[in-house]
C-alpha cells in the first residue's frame, strides 16, 4: 500500500520550521505593504497628471493670471485635493512676486531682477516639495523589489539544510523522505518573487511617470519666469 503525502500549500506552510514560516511571514506583510502603496502610488499620480492638464489648458488658454492666482487660493483654502501640485507652485511664484513687488513699490524701487529671482526661488521650493510627495514610497517599492527574492532564498536555503539534516534519522533515504521538506523550503522563494515582481515593476513604471510630470513642472517653471519677467519691466 502507498502512503500518499499531503503536499498542499497550506500543510507545507504549516508544517515548515519556525524560522521559515517568519520568514513566510515577512515576506506576505511586506507584500501587503507594498501592493497598499502600488494602489495609492497609482491614484496619486494619475490625479496630479489630471490636475495638471486641467491647469495647463487653464493657463494657456489666456486667461489673467491674477484671476488664476485668485482661482488658486481659493481652492488650496478648500483643501489639498482641490488643487493640483503644478498649480500650487504657480500659486507660489505668483504670491512671491506679489509680495516682492509691493515691497519695492512702497520703496520706491523696480527691480525687475529681484522680482524674478524671488518667484523662481518659491516656485522651486514648492517644486521640490511637490517632487518629494509624488516620490513617497517609491524607495519602499525598489527596496522590496531587490531585497524580497534574498529574503527568500535564506528561508529556502534554511528549509533544504534542514531536510537534508533529516535524512541523517531515515535509514533509507528517498525522493519521499526529502520531497516535503524541500517543497516547503521552495514556498519561501516563491512568495519572495510575488512579494518582488509586481513592486519591481511598479516602480518603474511610477519612475518614470514622476519624471514625465517632473519636466512638465520645470518646463512650466521655464515658461512662467519669461512671463513675469516681461510683467516686471
Amino acid at each position: 500500500m502507498t502512503v500518499t503525502q499531503d503536499l498542499s500549500f497550506i500543510t507545507l506552510i504549516t508544517n515548515a520550521s519556525v524560522l521559515v514560516q517568519l520568514v513566510m511571514a515577512l515576506l506576505l506583510a511586506v507584500s501587503v505593504m507594498s501592493w497598499t502603496y502600488i494602489f495609492r502610488k497609482m491614484f496619486a499620480i494619475r490625479s496630479a497628471r489630471r490636475q495638471t492638464e486641467e491647469f495647463e489648458r487653464a493657463f494657456w488658454s489666456g486667461g489673467n493670471l491674477a484671476t488664476l492666482y485668485q482661482d488658486a487660493t481659493s481652492n488650496r483654502r478648500k483643501g489639498a485635493s482641490q488643487t493640483g501640485a503644478l498649480e500650487r507652485i504657480f500659486e507660489a511664484g505668483m504670491d512671491e512676486f506679489n509680495k516682492v513687488k509691493a515691497s519695492l513699490g512702497n520703496k520706491g524701487g523696480n527691480d525687475s531682477a529681484a522680482l524674478l529671482d524671488g518667484a523662481r526661488r518659491a516656485m522651486r521650493a514648492a517644486y521640490q516639495r511637490e517632487m518629494d510627495a509624488l516620490e513617497s514610497h517609491l524607495a519602499f517599492l525598489a527596496s522590496v523589489g531587490s531585497v524580497s527574492p534574498y529574503v527568500g532564498l535564506f528561508g529556502t536555503v534554511w528549509g533544504i539544510m534542514n531536510a537534508f539534516r533529516g535524512l541523517a534519522n531515515v535509514q533509507q533515504a528517498t525522493l519521499a523522505a526529502v520531497a516535503p521538506g524541500i517543497a516547503e523550503a521552495l514556498i519561501a522563494t516563491a512568495i519572495g518573487l510575488f512579494a518582488a515582481i509586481p513592486a519591481v515593476v511598479a516602480y518603474n513604471r511610477f519612475s518614470h511617470d514622476v519624471d514625465r510630470l517632473a519636466i512638465r513642472f520645470e518646463s512650466f517653471i521655464e515658461e512662467f519666469s519669461n512671463i513675469l519677467q516681461r510683467q516686471a519691466r
